[in-house]
């Protein structure tokens, strides 16, 4: 059973069309028909895509417009928004009836607009169900334009309190309820910082409102960096995708269905909300960019101010649990540096992973340190009841400061303290390490 729920704010703009509505007008597969004609609209290159975005067309010698066009077949009754998104001379018909036409020359020199995210200029349109239309898009190609060309569409939106109400009602029907949520494209992107970690609305109302009704729900989080899950006490479990790629579908299944484990580890610290961490600007002032927090970056500016993230560095949970049982005596290592040997225990009843993390402290250090640094890490695998013994290289570098008046790494007399665990915040074992 499945529920799209009402759509996330700041989505960029209606999806590029592809095999669910789309089909190649010349051959019928499900996708659209690219062409790269002349000026005189004689058919230089003809190419079958997967889906409406296309980034880099083959341009031969001559090429003068991109054409895409498809076979829309609407589910839905209403109005649909299509758009194209591209710069220079844009034209859009439905069934060779113009609803799109001008000339948007580009707005900014980026890189990634112009040849990866081109604003999309919208037509809305009253299509039938069931009634495949032809919609047919050029762009006229440009110096300073990029090539990119994206062929777009919606279906009819959503009332979103009944899409809610749909999505609550569908969770509480049945044995789990899966929920997806995440960033969109309008507001995480290389090409500008986000000025919050909330999930663009109505995502957490969605995940509370299903979660009240359905005990057993999963979130699954499609994010590329840090998110805050105000609701994630309240669920059965949190899922973070990060981008996952084409075969998320196929990976999130195995995942879900306990096929695969969840084996990845959280590489940044977490904050519950963004007023919680310890650095939360970043924007220069008058030009200038200060970085005040000096080493006390991530998690060591958490352990600098003794509370704690939602999620540490290292953060990560599989189908199995772990007792960490000892920590061995540093030995030398013939890459230099040295290797310590970390005992742990796999206490589940199923086979799984586990990543170590060994951290340094020097709290009566004469230079400035943070309270404790990553300084290695390594991977075991164990049955269930299983003891194995994972060897993590401590690098010499990890031991060293630099030295400005010896300008040269050095290596500070007296004792550090090891520590390991799964991730910066546990670190239940340690040694007492004196460098040679």
């Amino acid at each position: 059973m499945y529920e799209p729920g009402p759509p996330p704010d700041g989505s960029g703009g209606p999806a590029p069309l592809g095999a669910r509505h789309a089909r190649d007008p010349e051959t019928g597969a499900p996708g659209v028909r690219l062409r790269v004609l002349d000026s005189a609209d004689a058919v230089l290159h003809s190419a079958h895509q997967p889906s409406g975005r296309v980034l880099e067309p083959e341009l031969p010698p001559g090429a003068h417009t991109v054409e895409l066009a498809a076979v829309l077949h609407p589910d839905a009754t209403g109005t649909w928004t299509l758009g194209l998104g591209g710069f220079g001379a844009l034209g859009l018909t439905v069934e060779k009836t113009p609803v799109l036409a001008g000339e948007f020359p580009p707005e900014t020199d980026d890189p990634a607009v112009v040849h990866v995210r081109p604003p999309q200029r919208t037509a809305r349109v009253h299509l039938t169900a069931g009634r495949p239309v032809e919609v047919r898009a050029r762009r006229q190609l440009a110096p300073g334009t990029g090539r990119a060309t994206v062929l777009t569409a919606a279906g009819p939106a959503p009332d979103p309190a009944g899409a809610l109400a749909a999505a609550v009602a569908a969770a509480r029907e049945a044995d789990v309820a899966i929920v997806c949520v995440g960033t969109t494209d309008g507001d995480e992107s290389e090409g500008h910082d986000r000025r919050s970690l909330r999930l663009p609305a109505p995502q957490d109302q969605l995940v509370r409102a299903i979660a009240r009704g359905q005990p057993r729900t999963v979130v699954v989080v499609n994010a590329g960096g840090p998110v805050e899950l105000p609701w994630r006490t309240e669920v059965a479990a949190v899922l973070l995708a990060w981008f996952p790629g084409q075969e998320a579908g196929h990976a999130l299944a195995d995942v879900l269905f306990g096929r695969a484990e969840p084996g990845g580890r959280l590489p940044t610290t977490w904050p519950a909300t963004l007023a919680d961490a310890p650095v939360r600007t970043t924007r220069p002032t008058g030009g200038v960019l200060p970085y005040e927090e000096g080493l006390h970056i991530g998690h060591r500016a958490w352990l600098r101010t003794g509370t704690g993230p939602a999620y540490w560095f290292g953060h990560g949970l599989g189908y199995t649990t772990w007792r960490y049982e000892a920590l061995g005596v540093p030995r030398p290592h013939a890459g230099g540096g040295c290797e310590i040997p970390v005992v742990l225990r796999n206490t589940g009843a199923r086979q799984g992973r586990e990543v170590v993390q060994v951290h340094l402290s020097r709290p009566d250090s004469a230079v400035e340190r943070p309270v404790r640094w990553l300084a290695g890490w390594a991977a075991v695998q164990a049955g269930p009841g299983e003891r194995v013994t994972a060897f993590v290289r401590i690098p010499a570098r990890a031991l060293q400061h630099w030295s400005p008046a010896a300008r040269a790494w050095v290596t500070e007399p007296g004792r550090f303290t090891v520590r390991a665990g799964p991730h910066a915040g546990e670190l239940p074992l340690r040694v007492r390490l004196d460098p040679v």
